[in-house]
């Protein structure tokens, strides 16, 4: 790291020491939304770090989000509360009108809106999204959409969303890819939107979506029509980075605690740490943690350059995910029936870290991807 990303850190550290265990479990245990944490990193900028400085943003690199979203979780903060506005906006950046940018990127950074919500998975299409059927038909100077989604994070808590449509039926292009387009929607003026709450393992703020009649003017069409698939392709490799971050925070927390607690523990007159079946779990975790940062720098790297490191940038989340997992299960065992304890913290965030083996792309979707691409292997699927 340099030294600017280092005094970053150390910043944001103080930030984080305001938001102790406590406040998150309370947090957990009463299904609310972080608020006042989200706002902090608001006003501190660090939602708008990817925001290039001429649109009042902090004009950071994808590398400095993703060292934020690892320090983030590490302290046993959760970044997922707030992640989405770090990597939605390279849409706009991305593919945008410079109308768009101008009349949403400054308020974005000054932390007048937020852009948390991207409406794309649907009930019926999961992971092929070319089956999506939620439709906007063009209707004079607007869009006319109709439709729902699922797991949209953090609808409640947004002000715009990017949302995901077809415009052309897929039985009418020549590729399924065809026919997509990403429109934005304004959640403050538009009718027809509604929400049902989905009661999930982990206090995840997602939601059931549904539109119907809502309208959308035309120019909140993102970039061309037809198109929108190879978007929001382009965004998926830095929000593999961002997401790999978090779970490299989260394995980092379960090492920290463990260790901590085990050095301290005294069993048989002899701290439980001694004992290789403890020491040697947690020593193999915090090796794999470190081997997956290694592979999230490297795709970090690449998409700075300018590539897009599909495979770095997915093999990074795959093996942080996994890593974090495994970590998870070690702290779990070192603390033995007292990791049960919400007093601890540990159980909170062993839900949490599960959810990076699903999502937001499952394991053996990355597998899938690994095997087709790389290794030019047959389709599975």
């Amino acid at each position: 790291m340099t030294d600017e990303q280092r005094a970053m850190l150390e910043a944001l550290d103080d930030l984080c020491s305001d938001y102790r265990d406590e406040y998150w479990q309370q947090c957990d245990e009463r299904e609310e939304y972080p608020t006042a944490f989200v706002d902090a990193l608001s006003e501190a900028g660090w939602l708008s770090l990817l925001i290039p400085e001429e649109y009042g943003g902090g004009g950071g690199s994808l590398l400095d989000a993703a060292l934020v979203l690892e320090r983030i979780n590490r302290s046993g903060a959760s970044g997922a509360a707030a992640h989405a506005q770090m990597y939605t906006m390279g849409t706009i950046l991305r593919h945008g009108s410079e109308e768009q940018k101008q009349r949403l990127l400054p308020q974005i950074a000054s932390g007048q809106l937020r852009l948390q919500a991207f409406g794309v998975t649907e009930a019926d299409a999961g992971s092929d999204t070319t089956r999506i059927k939620t439709f906007a038909t063009r209707d004079g100077d607007d869009y006319v959409v109709n439709g729902s989604k699922m797991w949209t994070s953090r609808f409640r808590q947004s002000d715009w969303m990017l949302l995901l449509v077809r415009t052309t039926a897929r039985d009418a292009v020549d590729r399924p890819t065809d026919g997509l387009s990403i429109l934005l929607v304004d959640l403050n003026a538009t009718e027809g939107i509604g929400a049902t709450p989905i009661p999930t393992m982990i206090n995840h703020a997602t939601n059931a979506v549904y539109f119907d009649d809502v309208r959308v003017p035309a120019t909140n069409l993102v970039g061309e029509e037809g198109r929108g698939f190879s978007y929001l392709l382009s965004g998926l490799n830095a929000e593999r980075i961002l997401v790999a971050s978090e779970s490299l925070g989260d394995g980092h927390w379960f090492i920290d605690r463990a260790v901590a607690y085990g050095n301290e523990r005294v069993i048989f007159d002899r701290p439980i740490t001694a004992n290789q079946g403890v020491q040697f779990p947690l020593a193999q975790a915090h090796a794999n943690l470190e081997a997956a940062s290694l592979m999230r720098w490297q795709a970090a790297a690449r998409f700075m350059a300018g590539d897009q490191p599909g495979f770095e940038a997915n093999a990074a989340k795959l093996l942080a995910s996994q890593a974090s997992w495994e970590a998870a299960n070690a702290a779990m065992d070192t603390f033995g029936g007292y990791g049960f304890a919400k007093e601890y913290g540990v159980e909170r965030k062993f839900r949490e870290a599960r959810l990076n083996l699903v999502a937001p792309v499952s394991t053996n979707m990355v597998l899938s991807f690994i095997g087709r691409k790389v290794l030019g292997m047959p389709r599975t699927y």
